[in-house]
């Protein structure tokens, strides 16, 4: 049970300018008795006077918080020994770059609880910014489509616009081509966000035997689930259930929608067990028509072979020749436009936040600062006091090695 909690200021380079609360929802923890103070930072997108404006206490010092509340990996130089800390660590798949922060967390006696790894009883995750990602990369796709032939992009950049109300503004006036086909792999958050942003550019969304088959007046988008999108090798019926418990022995039949689409949003789950989607050949198929690839997932090695990097918020696109899988300048004659930016809510930092901040109040504050009687917080906990918990003792020597995975 935590009475005294603090926000840290976001310290990885490049600056992540997204909080964990908002200032309005940092006076509504304060109403409910619980102590919180702000770190003082010159880079978060609701700034320090936001803040004070709702009385909230701004400090430069943490140490006499119980609990300090951030959102991605904080710098090992910022981890102060002995304290509780809860953000995105992203260690519990090995990640080798983070080695060496899971090594100091233990080093340190940290406990470490992980936004990722909190799930009601059902085992659902309660915290995700993955709808943001989807709203963001379904607009880089329309500003990919305004580069794809060397253009300049007119629609204003996301993290350039104050809110998600001014980047629509933007997308209300975006010409979209009567002729338009869209097609999206995956659902979920990411996916709901995607459709949200097509929707809003005026979209109709078909099923994937109409887009496959017939002509349209308006600009259209189809969503292809598991079913939609996989075959078994065996020519056996499709079973979602077995396919999504091992997807091995499965093959993507995706050409089809790459020859009737113009753009492709991957919103899916990979699993890395499981088939290509978009192939080199496919790309090379000359009934492709294609001509930008959001990959929103951005699984690099993954199921994508045109998602040869990750891109940046500053420099969102590249081109991909499909004759020689290279990348080369965007809108280079035999290129297809891809846009693989991993931190698309970045863009959009203060709705996002907004909105991660409601789910971390509504779901997860009262377990952090009452009882945790459904074992919430110590699910999500992977080190208590400097020793790894039970359920990830697999990190150990992950964390011990730190120096091999880059520490």
């Amino acid at each position: 049970m935590f009475k005294k909690i603090g926000l840290i200021r976001e310290g990885k380079i490049p600056p992540d300018r997204r909080v964990p609360l908002t200032p309005k929802q940092c006076r509504e923890v304060m109403l409910q008795g619980i102590d919180i103070a702000v770190q003082r930072s010159e880079v978060r997108a609701y700034t320090d006077a936001e803040y004070t404006a709702k009385d909230v206490r701004l400090t430069h010092d943490l140490t006499d918080r119980d609990l300090i509340i951030g959102v991605k990996e904080v710098p090992l130089d910022m981890l102060m020994a002995g304290k509780a800390y809860l953000f995105f660590s992203h260690t519990i798949k090995q990640q080798p770059h983070n080695a060496k922060l899971l090594h100091t967390v233990l080093e340190r006696r940290i406990t470490l609880i992980d936004h990722e790894l909190l799930t009601d009883a059902k085992g659902n995750r309660v915290l995700a910014f993955g709808r943001w990602a989807g709203v963001v990369g379904a607009y880089n796709a329309f500003r990919a489509w305004e580069v794809r032939d060397g253009g300049m992009p007119r629609l204003k950049p996301a993290n350039q616009c104050h809110d998600r109300a001014e980047m629509d503004q933007h997308l209300d006036e975006f010409p979209v081509p009567k002729d338009l086909r869209v097609v999206l792999t995956g659902g979920g958050r990411v996916g709901g966000g995607a459709m949200e942003t097509l929707e809003r550019a005026g979209l109709e969304r078909v099923s994937p035997e109409d887009f496959l088959h017939k002509d349209f007046d308006g600009p259209v988008y189809t969503v292809l689930g598991s079913p939609d999108l996989y075959r078994r090798d065996d020519g056996k019926p499709f079973d979602r259930a077995a396919f999504h418990a091992d997807p091995r022995r499965h093959h993507a039949l995706f050409l089809p929608f790459a020859r009737r689409a113009h753009i492709y949003i991957a919103c899916h789950f990979w699993d890395a067990r499981g088939p290509k989607i978009l192939t080199a050949e496919d790309l090379r198929d000359p009934g492709c028509s294609l001509r930008v690839v959001a990959d929103i997932s951005c699984d690099i090695g993954g199921p994508i072979d045109c998602t040869l990097r990750a891109s940046t918020i500053a420099d969102p696109f590249f081109g991909y020749d499909i004759a020689t899988g290279e990348e080369r300048s965007t809108g280079t004659p035999g290129t297809i436009t891809v846009m693989s930016v991993d931190n698309l809510p970045c863009e959009l930092p203060r709705d996002s936040s907004k909105s991660f901040g409601r789910d971390l109040l509504d779901n997860v504050m009262p377990h952090l600062t009452g009882p945790d009687r459904e074992g919430m917080i110590e699910r999500a906990t992977i080190a208590k006091d400097g020793q790894l918990t039970p359920k990830y003792a697999y990190l150990k020597d992950y964390a011990a090695d730190h120096a091999r995975h880059g520490g």
